[in-house]
């Protein structure tokens, strides 16, 4: 009879060789020479991830040899990279951790050289700047250097950027609660954010005209205002309508965030006329019905890139593009959703039924009508027919409903956007957005997305960012620096009408 531990060691070894030819066969094919093979059979485990990582994060320099030292061959970023493109989701977690806990700032370094920078602040200016100069050199991880050089292989830049993105997810399901793990996050953002920096990004504009790979990429990164099919897509980037996408060197044909614009006489209230709109499909231009630009979806592509500024200055980019364009153009509005609005409202009705103070959101009349029309009796079963009515969008094939509804529901998402904060900034994040550019807070649409989704997201309600182009950057230090929201006098009108009508 074979001992376990000798089964195991054979289940390993045919693991280990499975991996390798994964491994080799994919350094083959890309017609690598001089990448070091392993020499023993390994396992995808503890075992393999230790002699892969010591094998490819080379230390890093010292101080004294920071600037002369060779870089190391390339053969390394390459093993790293076909490496962890082999792994499954679990083994990626577990190379991530040992790569980020093992690999990264020497912490007793560290420490010795802080104390030495204490112990020097007597002495001269010079000497002071020296050892802080160490000091700051001491804190790179260890790992930074492999990422540095990845990027400098075909394809690496976008291997950081979705090594991020399996970081982010990693961090936001809660998988690893390691604090290493969020500084490996910080120092890809940080890379990143030096590469995809304006400067190094191209602005182009995608039209029907545009390599087909792009088109389809456009649609399938939609994320706002899905296409139905490519007539859709046609529409999009057609007569009346700008897309725009910032692309970036060493992500060729690879659109980062995109930004779909249509071109109107006056502010859109309403997206179905921008996107269920096809009388114009082939029709030519009249600069004379050119007045406003709407902004009615911005996504971003790239999950890997979240936190790195690219929509804001995206959006500062096609305004001078059409400004260019169209010299008298001078109204530029976003027409935005407001995702999570309904449940929000959920959320606090559910809150206001458990503490009894269902009545503080309506008034007195507005209940009597909810009752009347849902059949329901005063107190707790209204306030749960109407978190009914909201869950389910059964309002919205009421004509009495809506009309009832729309007062209330239009100053709570005023109140939603203007008052609900996180860290004293607004709580909606695309209202952070555009109120980080410098929009103000201008306009509430009833009915504005009467689709299922936008019934469902945010009531059927939309919003106007309006961007007054000689007032963003005071907008913008207002609301960054002392997080004030610069609002219309029909926003600020509905928030004071919450304000009577409630007791929150």
């Amino acid at each position: 009879m074979i001992s376990h531990p000798v089964i195991l060691a054979f289940r390993g070894s045919v693991r280990c060789w499975r991996h390798r030819s994964v491994i080799k066969a994919a350094l083959e094919a890309s017609d690598i020479s001089g990448c070091r093979w392993y020499s023993t059979p390994i396992r995808v485990g503890v075992t393999d991830m230790e002699e892969i990582l010591a094998r490819v994060v080379v230390p890093l320099p010292t101080y004294e040899t920071r600037d002369k030292s060779p870089p190391p061959p390339e053969s390394n970023s390459l093993e790293f990279m076909h490496f962890y493109r082999s792994l499954g989701k679990e083994d990626k977690l577990d190379f991530l951790t040992k790569l980020s806990q093992d690999f990264g700032v020497d912490h007793k370094s560290v420490s010795e050289l802080a104390v030495k920078l204490l112990d020097n602040q007597l002495r001269d200016l010079s000497t002071i700047l020296q050892a802080e100069d160490r000091l700051r050199y001491s804190l790179t991880p260890r790992y930074k250097q492999l990422l540095n050089h990845i990027s400098r292989v075909e394809n690496g830049v976008k291997f950081l950027v979705d090594l991020r993105a399996d970081v982010l997810e990693i961090i936001s399901s809660k998988t690893s609660e390691s604090p290493q793990m969020r500084d490996l996050s910080g120092t890809l953002k940080s890379l990143l954010s030096e590469w995809f920096s304006v400067g190094l990004l191209r602005l182009e504009r995608i039209t029907w005209q545009s390599p087909c790979e792009i088109l389809q990429k456009i649609s399938q990164y939609e994320a706002v205002h899905p296409m139905r099919n490519w007539t859709d897509l046609k529409r999009r980037v057609g007569p009346y309508r700008r897309c725009y996408a910032f692309t970036h060197a060493a992500m060729p044909g690879e659109p980062l965030v995109v930004l779909h614009v249509a071109l109107t006489e006056d502010i859109s209230d309403n997206i179905q006329s921008i996107v269920r709109e096809f009388a114009t499909l082939d029709s030519e231009e009249d600069v004379n019905k050119i007045n406003a630009a709407i902004f009615y979806s911005i996504s971003s592509t790239q999950a890997g890139l979240q936190g790195v500024e690219l929509g804001n200055y995206l959006i500062k980019r096609v305004v001078r593009e059409l400004q260019s364009e169209f010299p008298h153009m001078a109204q530029f509005s976003s027409l935005s959703p407001i995702p999570g609005f309904s449940s929000w409202l959920q959320g606090l009705l559910s809150q206001c039924r458990k503490e009894g103070r269902g009545s503080d959101l309506l008034s007195g009349q507005e209940w009597k009508e909810v009752e009347q029309a849902t059949d329901s009796s005063p107190g707790s079963p209204a306030v749960d027919a109407l978190r009914k009515l909201i869950s389910t969008s059964e309002w919205m094939r009421s004509e009495r409903l809506s009309r009832v509804l729309e007062p209330a529901l239009m100053r709570l998402c005023a109140w939603y956007l203007y008052g609900e904060k996180r860290r004293g900034y607004a709580l909606n994040p695309v209202a952070n957005f555009h109120l980080q550019n410098g929009a103000t807070l201008w306009r509430l649409n009833w009915l504005g997305d009467t689709s299922p989704r936008g019934v469902a997201n945010s009531c059927g309600i939309m919003v106007n960012y309006r961007y007054f182009l000689n007032e963003t950057s005071k907008n913008s230090a207002l609301y960054l620096q002392n997080k004030v929201i610069t609002a219309s006098d029909q926003v600020l009108g509905l928030v004071s009408q919450f304000q009577r009508n409630s007791k929150l």
